[in-house]
């Protein structure tokens, strides 16, 4: 019998609350941590014991202009299910796209009804980023093109894409249990994809279409990349960044061959779209 994993449990508050709570969440998930819960001021944080470093925890929580205390414990077992009700609320995108959990009441009258069992991979609260990336699908066609949801986690950006009649559908994640999860998701709202574990250097094939809603360090570092998959003629939708980090995002992107199309703002986020 495989012995149930321990796990360090991190208590953070943050200040100012926002937008920094979401900067230390995203970079917290980079080195590792697989849950997040949001609190009032500020969130806990999930690590099994054995992969936790507090070296790295550390670099991940300082920001400049930002203060983030924590405490830390090891809790044997977590109710993840219990921290995925808390966190996930249903996605209502323009009366079009309706995403749900199975804990959620279900509601007709959508075009695009998704079923989304969360787990691990959701829970960052970043519900703007893929609220702009699902708009930009809903605008852009899919039917019988290759399209790739990079850093798919749930897989939702991927699965609308199937259910817009995508020929191929591909996701990439550098998490294991985001792929399984991408996976399980696809199966369960009937959509054929695929899904892979890994970063950039997982882009061995090219696309007609990219999603790319991930944090603003690793879309700066991997545009290259991004630009050398996209097909020419394509379109990729970034997200995962403010609107003080556009000018940055959009000088790499060019560089890379990309052209400015437009941007979408949700909040304090921001998504932009641009082709090759």
């Amino acid at each position: 019998m495989s012995q149930t994993p321990i796990y360090i449990e991190i208590a953070a508050k943050v200040s100012p609350l926002e937008p920094f709570r979401d900067l230390f969440i995203a970079q917290l998930g980079a080195v590792g941590f697989e849950s997040f819960s949001e609190t009032v001021d500020g969130f806990n944080a999930y690590i099994v014991k054995e992969d936790y470093s507090k070296i790295a925890m550390d670099e991940a929580l300082v920001w400049e202009g930002a203060v983030c205390t924590y405490g830390v414990k090891e809790i044997a077992q977590v109710n993840w299910n219990s921290e995925w009700e808390k966190n996930f609320d249903p996605i209502d995108v323009d009366g079009v796209v309706y995403i749900r959990a199975p804990f959620h009441e279900n509601k007709t009258g959508y075009q695009y009804p998704m079923l989304i069992e969360p787990k691990m991979s959701f829970g960052t609260g970043h519900h703007q980023t893929t609220h702009m990336m699902i708009q930009w699908l809903l605008e852009t066609p899919t039917e019988g093109l290759k399209v790739l949801d990079m850093g798919c986690g749930t897989g939702i950006l991927g699965i609308l894409a199937g259910m817009r009649g995508a020929a191929a559908i591909h996701g990439i994640d550098i998490d294991t249990w985001c792929i399984e999860n991408t996976l399980e998701n696809a199966q369960r709202n009937n959509v054929e994809m695929t899904a892979e574990v890994g970063g950039a250097g997982a882009l061995s094939d090219i696309y007609e279409v990219i999603c790319a809603n991930i944090n603003l360090n690793v879309l700066l570092a991997d545009m290259k990349s991004y630009a050398s998959a996209l097909s020419s003629g394509g379109t990729i939708f970034f997200s995962g960044f403010y609107e003080e980090n556009i000018p940055a995002l959009r000088e790499a992107a060019e560089l890379a061959g990309l052209t400015y199309h437009g941007v979408k703002s949700r909040e304090q986020w921001r998504s932009i779209k641009m082709t090759k």
